[in-house]
């Protein structure tokens, strides 16, 4: 039988496309998994690969030294770790010493307040956000950001190798990985945002969409998130892989950060604007692919008249 990768069980909050994945990562290597998930299908899934399915992020927790949340946002990270309502708190069932590995991409003044609240019980934190679809996630190959005291790298950093192709250690301030999953993901924005306008640009002039994309993948306008979007876009293939909402969710993020440090990145602002368009279009819960489709179909509408000019001052 295959030796686990970590002396005790390890709990997964949040088993979606990338929860699940690292989950099974896991098991695969032979590691005892205990997942909690709101939805039941997904827990099933779980279940089905030899995982432990919980009622609760406390029950996840029971037994464990390391809890990894991977859930959509700040809100859903707090009620998993000190509850909501009369659902109990993962971290009160952890014992001292254990640690939480943070995987959403969260603002870092929201990592840093969950870091405290964390030290407060005598629990370590993890902030690791990740980079990678579901499918890197299976194989190993997503990357993970990682910000952390140093015995906690010290002591984790066999079973992150296992989860992640590319390792990036940030440092031992809460919040850096957050925050370079921030400045990583506005770019990402950025270059889908034009990679959508670019291959809609070319079919508006009579070009073939997938020959140009070919192009341009071998040219300078290239970016991994075009190039993996668009492709999939002009093949139809809008399989949920990441939502629309997810990419909003953190351009707006980024902009709030680098507010607070007192920039406004004008492409990121527009990238931004583009996404809360597409929400409010209805493409949020859809593939980001789709920000093509939203594209073309605002440009197929027909220009809208411009406001009446003001009536000028005369002059004194």
């Amino acid at each position: 039988m295959t030796s686990p990768l970590w002396p005790t069980p390890v709990g997964f909050v949040g088993v979606g496309l990338m929860g699940l994945a690292m989950a099974l990562r896991l098991r695969d290597a032979g590691q005892p998994v205990q997942v909690c998930d709101i939805d039941p299908a997904r827990t099933a899934l779980a279940a089905a690969a030899g995982c432990a399915v919980a009622a609760t992020p406390a029950a996840a927790a029971a037994g464990c030294s390391l809890l990894v949340v991977v859930v959509v946002d700040a809100a859903q990270t707090e009620a998993v770790l000190f509850g909501h309502g009369d659902t109990p708190g993962a971290a009160a069932a952890l014992p001292p010493g254990a640690a939480v590995m943070l995987c959403p991409t969260i603002a870092p003044a929201d990592v840093e307040r969950l870091a405290e609240r964390l030290a407060g019980l005598g629990l370590g934190c993890i902030d690791a956000p990740m980079s990678g679809g579901p499918a890197r996630a299976r194989s190993g190959q997503i990357s993970l950001m990682v910000a952390c005291a140093a015995p906690l790298w010290a002591a984790h950093e066999p079973l992150l190798r296992h989860l992640a192709a590319r390792l990036f250690r940030l440092g031992e301030r809460p919040g850096d990985g957050a925050r370079t999953k921030l400045v990583n993901n506005l770019l990402a924005a950025v270059n889908l945002a034009g990679a959508a306008e670019a291959i809609a640009l070319a079919r508006r002039l009579g070009l073939d969409a997938a020959r140009t994309l070919a192009v341009i993948e071998q040219s300078s306008g290239q970016s991994w998130i075009g190039s993996e979007r668009m492709g999939r876009a002009l093949a139809g293939d809008f399989a949920p892989r990441a939502q629309t909402t997810l990419l909003a969710k953190d351009s707006a993020l980024a902009l709030a950060m680098a507010a607070a440090a007192g920039v406004r990145p004008a492409l990121g602002a527009e990238a931004a604007a583009m996404f809360r368009a597409a929400l409010d279009a209805g493409f949020g819960a859809q593939d980001d692919a789709r920000l093509l489709s939203w594209v073309e179909d605002r440009w197929a509408q027909p220009p809208q008249p411009a406001p009446p000019a003001g009536r000028a001052r005369s002059a004194r």
